[in-house]
């Protein structure tokens, strides 16, 4: 589809819509179709700021629906579960609990913009260039600027541990990407001593007894690490309030620790609450819950932090329209009856119109009666059924319910904008010419890894800023760049820095594992995957020098970090970024494997 640049202006369109290689899977807006048959000729640097304006709406969807309801969901189903925060994620045995349920949370825009970009093998290559990017700028410019920031003491035992994974983790993605596929073995993770088999050149098949530890097979093994180190050291210490360990993070004492915020006390809590309580009616209820906007934090607060909401608040608004939150840390556990009866139809609604963009919502039953048609009068009779029997004032027993539903939907939303996402980055890459390697290592992992509000978000708790569990940073990870730097400004520097390297862990594994699996099928077990580009060799060469820097130099300064190893890992991130766009436009050529 890169030839359609080369085309006369006139045939643009005929070629896009006659070549099959230009047809975007999935999404809702054809965006090839649109800049080269929609927009003339002459528009075509309007079309290209509109995808432009729109991709960065597109990462606002995405951070705003992880952080205010795809995450507080996700901490609201692990209390029901009597799940233990500090290892939350995976529902396993008593004494394991699981671990990072919530990273999951975090990390959830990179996870899904992988699986998404896997999907289809025109845009793997934005998956790895996603992952590896986000991978090079979370260990070197965001590990470097929270050194800047807050010279600290590094957790030892944590640290080691976190970046000995990872670097397996990448040397895992270099031998499969080395091969040019990933088999279910490699995905799942097989048993060690089980037969792996692989397929050599000429057609000939050799069976290797070797281990093989796939990408979520290792994951499943650095759990079970996390969760024994930690079993280990709450023994050494005795279960009781010693103070943080040279290996253990920083954590704020409960005296230190701010009161928890609830999922929306910042923009649609009840920070001014009356004195005496008073029963309001249903109608003022849900206008007050579907509310995005504080007048009087809106006051107050400075205009930079006004202009972001106010692009915020169109996207806060449909979410709060079609996704519920349970917030545990409230009294009446987020309970808006009015709010909460109107999702019972909006959210399984908007599941099965976001479902294969809209495939299965709009399936009819025998030719005759919509699915979305026949969802919609069962759910209004359930809705109804429940503003009978409930109350403004209480939450009913059954109210958790309205979690797992709020986590599926919020789920459905993050993927549908992964899927505009990917696609509109595609787009881009052909007007351009540039690899999906390339714009998966800046655009995407740009904006996977920043996050955050930008300065705004300097003034909020550090739980609140893509934290939103009370764990350690190595259980409950976050690669937001500004929740990071302003926990390091607010004195919690090892916190942040131990986020740098569990949260990727965490993105690189489950990422490029799930991504993989959901590809593959009972007479296909494997998945191919061929560089674009030979960026690719430089982005993983950058990552693994990266990481053996760290490894050699932070136990070299005794885990003393300050402001020599901040500026020499951005210094590193840049050279990193001029030989990859050098690489990109051919000014260096690397001959490929």
């Amino acid at each position: 589809c890169w030839e359609v640049r080369e085309h006369n202006s006139s045939e643009w369109c005929h070629f896009i819509r006659s070549n099959p290689d230009c047809r975007l899977d999935g999404g809702f807006l054809d965006y090839l179709d649109g800049v080269f048959c929609v927009f003339p000729p002459r528009l075509l640097p309007l079309a290209v700021t509109l995808y432009a304006l729109w991709l960065l709406y597109l990462f606002i969807i995405l951070g705003v629906t992880a952080e205010k309801f795809f995450c507080p969901n996700l901490s609201a189903i692990s209390t029901n579960l009597k799940l233990s925060h500090n290892v939350a994620v995976f529902s396993l045995t008593s004494p394991l609990h699981g671990v990072t349920f919530l990273a999951f949370g975090n990390g959830a825009p990179d996870v899904f913009s992988a699986v998404v970009a896997f999907s289809d093998p025109r845009t793997a290559g934005l998956a790895i260039g996603a992952i590896f990017g986000a991978g090079v700028f979370v260990t070197t410019v965001v590990a470097g600027g929270i050194a800047l920031v807050k010279p600290f003491t590094a957790a030892s035992r944590p640290f080691l541990r976190d970046i000995i994974f990872y670097m397996v983790a990448v040397f895992l993605t270099f031998v499969v990407l080395y091969l040019g596929r990933i088999r279910l073995g490699e995905a799942l993770g097989e048993c060690w001593g089980s037969w792996a088999r692989w397929e050599q050149p000429g057609g000939a098949v050799t069976p290797h007894d070797s281990p093989i530890s796939g990408y979520l097979g290792l994951y499943v093994f650095y759990v079970l690490t996390v969760v024994l180190c930690t079993w280990i050291h709450r023994r050494q210490r005795g279960d009781g309030l010693a103070s943080p360990g040279a290996w253990e993070p920083e954590m704020p004492t409960d005296a230190e620790e701010p009161e928890p915020s609830s999922t929306n006390s910042g923009d649609y809590g009840e920070e001014y609450r009356p004195l005496l309580p008073s029963r309001e009616s249903s109608l003022r209820i849900l206008a007050s819950a579907l509310s995005p906007l504080d007048s009087r934090k809106w006051r107050r607060k400075p205009w930079y932090w006004r202009l972001f909401k106010a692009f915020r608040v169109p996207v806060e608004l449909v979410l709060l329209l079609t996704v519920p939150v349970v917030d545990p840390d409230k009294d009446d556990l987020n309970w808006k009856r009015p709010l909460n009866c109107l999702h019972i139809l909006t959210s399984p609604l908007l599941c099965v119109l976001t479902l294969k963009s809209g495939a299965y919502g709009l399936y009819q039953i025998q030719g005759i009666f919509p699915v979305w048609a026949l969802l919609t009068l069962v759910a209004s009779a359930l809705a109804l059924i429940i503003f009978i029997t409930t109350s403004n004032e209480e939450p009913p027993k059954y109210h958790c319910v309205f979690a797992f539903l709020g986590f599926l939907a919020s789920a459905m939303w993050i993927n549908a904008a992964a899927t505009e996402l990917v696609n509109i980055l595609r787009t881009l890459g052909i007007i351009f010419q540039l690899s999906n390697t390339v714009l998966g290592l800046t655009l995407l992992a740009w904006g996977n890894s920043i996050g955050g509000e930008g300065s705004a978000a300097a003034s909020a708790p550090w739980h609140t800023l893509g934290w939103p569990c009370h764990a350690p940073g190595l259980l409950c990870p976050s690669t937001d760049t500004f929740s990071d730097l302003t926990m390091a400004r607010q004195g919690y520097p090892r916190m942040a820095f131990s986020a740098c390297f569990g949260g990727i862990i965490f993105n690189i594994l489950v990422g490029v594992g799930l991504g993989c699996l959901l590809q593959m099928t009972g007479s296909q077990p494997l998945v191919k995957l061929e560089p674009d580009s030979p960026l690719v060799w430089v982005l993983a060469g950058a990552l693994g020098l990266s990481l053996v820097f760290s490894l050699v130099t932070v136990p070299a300064q005794c885990f003393q970090l300050g402001q020599p190893y901040g500026v020499c890992l951005i210094a590193s991130y840049l050279l990193f970024l001029c030989v990859a766009l050098l690489t990109e436009f051919r000014v260096i050529h690397f001959s490929t494997p």
